[in-house]
């Protein structure tokens, strides 16, 4: 066997490894491997988020937050990714909004979405702009649901429909 197909070979055994708990927590197959959706759930630890007031300590319209998270599989027990993105508040009255765009860094690639997060914690669903690796020309959507009241920890759900 050459040195570059040993490699090739050690690198896809070590991301199946890798993927696995992800995967099969989930419930699902590979991306490339399944003609119906595929469902990834995890669940994000929100320890960095830091918020840039444009006016201080009142909500604002531009106020920007921004982060670098790690990310457990579904039982919340391994931490098997990380994100990292931002956000810019579009509705600082009443029901308070943000406009999101981030990207999860799963073992075999990277799915990015985008869309609204409420500050009061309501479900939202944002859309899958797209992915790398075994998530290339991803597509689909993603629940994003508060998992406690103190917006520490979120599941994020993906459905990759492609």
């Amino acid at each position: 066997m050459t040195p570059n197909r040993k490699l090739m070979t050690a690198a896809a055994a070590v991301i199946v490894l890798v993927l696995a708990p992800v995967a099969a927590a989930a419930g699902t197959s590979s991306p490339g491997t399944s003609t119906s959706p595929v469902v990834i759930h995890v669940v994000e630890h929100a320890i960095t988020d830091t918020v840039q007031e444009f006016h201080p300590h009142t909500a604002s319209l531009g106020d920007v937050l921004a982060w670098h998270n790690p990310v457990y599989n579904a039982s919340d027990a391994q931490q098997v990714a990380t994100d990292n993105g931002y956000c810019v508040r579009t509705v600082a009255t009443g029901k308070t909004e943000w406009e999101c765009a981030w990207t999860t860094f799963l073992p075999g690639g990277q799915i990015t979405v985008e869309g609204p997060y409420y500050d009061d914690g309501t479900d939202t669903t944002l859309a899958i702009t797209g992915g790398t690796g075994i998530y290339a020309g991803a597509d689909g959507s993603m629940l994003l649901h508060a998992r406690n009241s103190a917006g520490s920890e979120y599941d994020f759900i993906f459905t990759l429909t492609s």
